[in-house]
């Protein structure tokens, strides 16, 4: 990569980005960056980053299980049980009933507190003056591109796209990495990953829970205006505080 002549470093490449642990460090860099090739590497870096924390959370719940599963075998062996158990062959025992994945509960439309008490037909939304249509736009783009190193997350609307938690949970963690660790999120676990998302939102930017956990979960869909006046609030609440340095608000 060329040199760069506005006070950033030279150059980035893989190696570096790679020895960096810290989601926050490579969030910002991600910001600031402007060369295409060095934001794709960055991405690239966000997203093995967030896969490895993943794994290694994986593994040590896994451990986690089998320490449980033989001190629960070695406790009905000391009981006498029917079967006898010796401790050399305690690794060889069948998995015990290990949870299964629920299948994901329907997402809902959410509680209606925020898209009016007027009913409207799912397939066609109102129509909006055009500018208002840019805006809707300009705000989905914006969603996408600060999720887009996010494993399980892939916004197309504002509708479907966020019906199982992960994509609020997603935009949350992007300015807030530290609290808590996206990587163990459950997509089959919907109504835990949007309280997750909505508290944290309240408590670190401001922003009201403008959404009902509870009532998202019930239906097929959350309605997309719902969704829309929730994410248009949140970004409000992030440029006052200054986590988003821009003139334009969607």
């Amino acid at each position: 990569m060329d040199s760069k002549t506005d006070g950033k470093p030279a150059s980035l490449n893989s190696e570096e980005l790679a020895a960096i642990e810290d989601e926050d460090v490579l969030n910002k860099m991600l910001d600031s960056a402007s060369d295409f090739e060095e934001r794709r590497m960055i991405r690239a870096a966000l997203r093995d980053l967030l896969k490895k924390k993943r794994e290694k959370r994986e593994q040590e719940r896994g451990s986690r299980q089998q320490d449980l599963r033989q001190q629960g075998l070695s406790k009905a062996g000391t009981r006498g049980g029917a079967v006898s158990i010796g401790r050399a062959s305690m690794n060889q025992q069948p998995s015990i009933n290990k949870p299964s994945s629920q299948p994901s509960p329907s997402a809902s439309t959410p509680f209606n507190r925020t898209a009016g008490s007027k009913a409207s037909s799912a397939a066609a939304p109102p129509a909006v003056a055009p500018n208002a249509k840019n805006v809707k736009q300009m705000l989905l783009d914006w969603c996408r591109a600060k999720t887009e190193p996010y494993e399980g997350v892939d916004i197309q609307n504002f509708s479907s796209s966020w019906k199982d938690g992960i994509a609020f949970c997603a935009l949350v963690h992007r300015f807030f990495p530290d609290a808590f660790e996206y990587s163990i999120l459950n997509p089959n676990k919907p109504k835990e990953n949007f309280q997750l998302a909505f508290s944290t939102a309240e408590k670190l930017a401001g922003c009201p829970p403008l959404l009902d956990a509870d009532d998202l979960v019930r239906m097929h869909e959350p309605d997309w205006k719902c969704v829309y006046t929730y994410i248009q609030e949140f970004y409000r609440c992030l440029v006052e505080k200054g986590l988003v340095k821009t003139k334009k608000r969607p």
